[in-house]
């Protein structure tokens, strides 16, 4: 070839293609030439300190940024925070340096941390009549402790207790309800007096009261047990929405009214936190509402609407019932007794004592002084020998029937009281029943509570039960009837302050002694928590 130079040269040998490269000589071509120069002086130097880079970027990484620094300084410091008591709260340098101080936020008080639910964190509010305020303030008297609890008696205008100094002693202070007259009223079986008594839990939280955590609404003639009222309520945040109470004892009211309402009688508890949203909007709730019949449909209206369920409790009674209350006491259910109501309709709590505030007195100074926890709660047992059971409910009365009755037929309260519609029968009530005997012989004998005391020495309590003379009724079993033997009954029981701290059961009984015939006429029996293993076997 011509015109040789220091380029490549090919020839074949042999059939193969070599190539012989000329070192240091510029190639003939210029593409190839362009080729060599972009690498050798731009692709390569850049390649070069991008390693250099890379291997020298962890020495010279920036720090976080403040805002996340403070974060994982926090979470740090959370973790450690046991290291750092040991080390008396100090702080590494290297701490103090990334780690900027949490910005102070206000706690809202948890609520174990606050003290205890008490009668002084309660304010009543009873709504009343000057018309029967006469008769209805001797109910008031029998449970109120004038040094120890809150409340007002909200009338529809004055009486003379509101001028004298002396005459509301032993009383709730007394305030006079609002004007109602711009509400709108249609109901035709009504009263209007319906309107200022929905009215009182908002009247009362206005009053602004330091330290109320519940509102407490009741009629002038409900009955209150104030330490199982705290004992409740203590179980409830105050700060959230609460509406705690009891529909009717009578199916029909319950249909009439609302499964869902708490009836006034019976009382029912509103928290502060509802009562607060309560006051802002129950006075356009009642304008919507004309033609509801009373003052309790009228709160549970504006509960429906604030969108707060009732929170039932069965120690509320309204008491829609005529007659004898032993079926509904003799076999309370297992809650605390919180309230009575309806006195007026009812014979006295001890049929022996004529007058019923009188009746009231002996059971609030002897059982509920004593153990008010335990009041009216049942225990069943069994006197083996003389095929006799028998029901105690504490403080109240015993039973004893011929016979061996299960506990879930003894748990079932007898019929011994009639419907609030006296027409009605046993399936109107809103609980079951039984009747009181399914055959004459099986006619229960009644004790009720005669005195009660404490024996310091033992620290037991001590309920005396008579029995209650009714003529006898014809039987010819020969099991013994309990009127020819026994006319006394002692009941022995420690107090029990943390009866409702645990879970719900009944106490148990134990007969001690029974009487032989033609000897003492005494039973003693002891009650008590269940022991291990325990139960009342029929």
């Amino acid at each position: 070839m011509k015109g040789g130079g220091g380029g490549d040269r090919h020839h074949k040998a042999d059939g193969v293609i070599v190539m012989h490269s000329g070192a240091g000589k510029v190639p003939k071509s210029k593409t190839s030439f362009f080729l060599y120069t972009l690498l050798l002086y731009i692709l390569l130097p850049v390649l070069v300190l991008y390693v250099v880079a890379l291997a020298v970027s962890p020495f010279y990484s920036h720090p976080c940024p403040p805002e996340r620094s403070a974060v994982v300084g926090r979470l740090a410091a959370a973790a450690d925070g046991d290291g750092e008591k040991q080390n008396n709260g100090s702080i590494s340098s290297s701490t103090a340096l990334t780690v900027s101080p949490p910005v102070a936020r206000p706690k809202r008080k948890h609520l174990a941390d606050a003290p205890p639910t008490r009668l002084r964190h309660i304010l009543f509010g009873i709504g009343a009549s000057s018309s029967l305020w006469k008769s209805r303030r001797e109910y008031i008297k029998v449970w109120w402790r004038p040094r120890q609890m809150r409340g007002f008696v909200w009338l529809d205008k004055p009486v003379e207790e509101l001028y004298s100094r002396n005459g509301s002693a032993g009383l709730p202070g007394i305030k006079i309800s609002g004007d109602t007259s711009k509400f709108p009223y249609t109901h035709g079986a009504g009263s209007r007096s319906a309107l200022r008594i929905s009215r009182i839990v908002s009247e009362s939280y206005r009053l602004g009261l330091p330290g109320v955590r519940w509102f407490v609404m009741g009629d002038d003639d409900t009955v209150f047990f104030p330490d199982n009222l705290v004992d409740v309520l203590s179980r409830y945040d105050h700060t959230q929405p609460y509406y705690i109470g009891n529909p009717s004892e009578s199916h029909i009211q319950n249909l009439i009214f609302s499964y869902g309402m708490a009836f006034g009688g019976g009382g029912f508890a509103i928290s502060r936190g509802l009562a607060a949203q309560l006051a802002r909007m129950q006075d356009g709730c009642i304008h919507r509402y004309p033609a509801l019949y009373g003052s309790d449909d009228r709160i549970h209206a504006c509960m429906s609407e604030l969108g707060v369920p009732l929170t039932r409790h069965p120690g509320f009674h309204q008491c829609d019932l005529w007659g004898d209350v032993l079926g509904l006491l003799g076999a309370h259910p297992v809650a605390p007794l919180v309230t009575l109501h309806h006195f007026d309709f009812l014979q006295p709590v001890f049929p022996t004592v004529r007058s019923r505030t009188v009746a009231l007195r002996r059971l609030f100074e002897g059982p509920v002084a004593l153990d008010a926890a335990a009041v009216a709660q049942q225990s069943v047992c069994y006197d083996g020998d003389k095929e006799w059971t028998v029901s105690v409910s504490w403080g109240f009365a015993v039973v004893v029937i011929r016979g061996v009755l299960s506990p879930r037929e003894m748990e079932t309260p007898m019929r011994t009281f009639l419907n609030w519609y006296r027409r009605a029968d046993y399936t109107a009530y809103a609980f079951n029943t039984r009747p009181v005997a399914r055959q004459p012989c099986q006619k229960p004998q009644v004790y009720y509570m005669r005195q009660s005391r404490m024996d310091g020495r033992r620290n037991t309590t001590v309920t005396e039960y008579e029995r209650h003379r009714v003529p006898p009724t014809a039987c010819r079993w020969r099991i013994p009837d309990p009127a020819s033997l026994l006319d006394r009954i002692v009941v022995l029981k420690k107090p029990d302050p943390n009866l409702w701290k645990r879970s719900p059961r009944r106490n148990c009984c134990r007969v001690l002694s029974s009487p032989a015939k033609g000897k003492n006429r005494t039973m003693t029996i002891d009650v008590g928590v269940c022991r291990d293993g325990e139960f009342a076997r029929v």
